[in-house]
């Protein structure tokens, strides 16, 4: 992590708390963990060994993997295709690194999820698929059914995200649109007598397989019917969508076209298909709230599934803080309050907007915490992008008030354009990782230490 200020022992802890809980995701850790957990002596891959997968965390993912096949499964022959997004490439010498477009799909992504399902079609009865699958997958994945454009992709990716709509409901959209998602990956491999083994790193609420980059491997509880209704809900019609879009999820809805894969035909057929979760928002949020009391700070974990608007949430959070550093009798400072989830940022219309959904959060909380005067915190992505910008996140201290107070900088102005890239960048107070490698959604504290 790098920042340009002068660190004092609040911003240390700042910057400690998060590096401990991105250290508990790092692919070369867990990777190798579960692989020997997967695969142990005598139970080793059999046949061929195809290993696909997408992501922000995959590339990293693959080169773990590799590490510990050369040394663990030498006989074991290896090839594979996995995609991640552009910057998070990572060596490998057997599985082919492809990088394409995020959030926003592009050509390179269809291409290599062309190839990936290419590849699946391959296999053999007896044969092994391992899927690498992380945050990110969903459009990096992108492989539209028959009849749908990667163009007409883009334009309802676009309109999803225009509408503020959480990354759940775009996912469910994004499965009954896809050759590859919502479990047609692995209803592919399985079909040709394959055993299949998924390593998903989580960055959604809940961790389950199904939501992670729209469960390629994992059978889907969505349906047809669940995607049009978002389309409902945030008023898009013909209006803002490609009429190929809506008519495929129309015959979707009538059973013209199948449903993605369901329990039942796993059951039904006896199926080889595990997906093991890997990693977690969860576990980072714990690895924090370790270094935290290890620094005299009671940690307090609000939980791992908190969304909604970024900018309300920051209101939410201020209000907790405020009742624990005045009134509280169940958590006295100094503590250490820690969150995760994925919020949404909606722009009105005509707002360019710098920054993302863990800055604007900051900033919010910024905003209604001035009279807190001990009170620190830091938001940031662990995939170390932070919407619109290449900064993760955003801190702020105490002594950075002053500077604000200083340099006369208000937040309201900066809150009124969306620009919390502005206000944290004039402070020198941005969180600047570069790509992490991995992606376990966005992380939350909140120190309030002693007056």
């Amino acid at each position: 992590m790098r920042t340009t200020q002068p660190s004092s022992s609040r911003q240390l802890h700042l910057e400690g708390a998060f590096a401990a809980a991105l250290a508990v995701a790092d692919p070369k850790k867990i990777v190798p963990e579960y692989l020997a957990k997967i695969f142990p002596a005598g139970n080793l891959p059999q046949g061929r060994c195809l290993v696909v997968g997408a992501g922000k965390a995959s590339a990293a993912m693959a080169s773990a993997l590799e590490a510990y096949a050369k040394t663990h499964w030498p006989e074991t022959p290896i090839d594979g295709l996995v995609i991640t997004r552009y910057g998070h490439a990572s060596p490998t010498q057997r599985i082919t690194i492809v990088e394409a477009g995020h959030p926003v799909p592009d050509q390179a992504g269809m291409d290599g999820a062309a190839e990936v399902l290419r590849l699946v079609n391959t296999l053999q009865s007896g044969d092994t698929l391992i899927a690498l699958v992380s945050g990110g997958g969903s459009s990096l994945l992108t492989l539209p059914q028959r009849g749908i454009t990667i163009d007409d992709m883009r334009k309802t990716t676009e309109a999803l995200l225009n509408c503020g709509a959480p990354i759940e409901e775009m996912n469910i959209v994004r499965k009954h649109l896809s050759a590859i998602l919502g479990g047609n990956l692995a209803r592919v491999a399985l079909s040709r007598g394959a055993r299949v083994e998924a390593l998903l790193i989580s960055d959604v609420t809940g961790d389950h397989p199904a939501d992670i980059a729209s469960g390629p491997c994992a059978p889907d509880y969505s349906s047809y019917s669940d995607a049009l209704q978002i389309f409902t809900k945030y008023h898009l019609d013909e209006r803002y969508l490609p009429s190929s879009v809506l008519s495929h999820l129309r015959k979707g809805l009538a059973g013209e076209i199948p449903e993605t894969l369901k329990q039942s035909e796993i059951d039904h057929h006896h199926f080889s298909l595990r997906n093991h979760v890997i990693a977690t928002a969860h576990r980072s949020l714990q690895a924090a709230a370790n270094y935290c009391k290890g620094h005299g700070y009671t940690p307090i974990i609000l939980g791992d599934t908190i969304t909604g608007e970024a900018k309300d949430v920051g209101l939410v959070h201020a209000g907790i803080a405020r009742e624990l550093a005045h009134h509280a009798s169940w958590g006295k400072p100094p503590v250490a309050l820690i969150s995760g989830g994925e919020c949404t940022v909606t722009l009105p219309s005509g707002t360019q907007g710098r920054g993302g959904r863990c800055s604007e959060f900051l900033l919010s909380l910024y905003a209604a915490t001035s009279d807190l005067k001990t009170l620190s915190a830091i938001a940031a992505d662990t995939d170390g992008i932070d919407g619109s910008e290449k900064n993760a996140g955003a801190w702020f201290t105490p002594e950075l008030r002053l500077l604000a107070m200083e340099k006369n900088l208000r937040a309201s102005q900066f809150q009124q354009s969306h620009d919390c890239y502005g206000f944290f960048a004039e402070l020198n107070a941005l969180v600047h990782t570069g790509p992490t490698l991995t992606n376990v959604n966005d992380f939350r504290m909140i120190l309030i230490d002693q007056t």
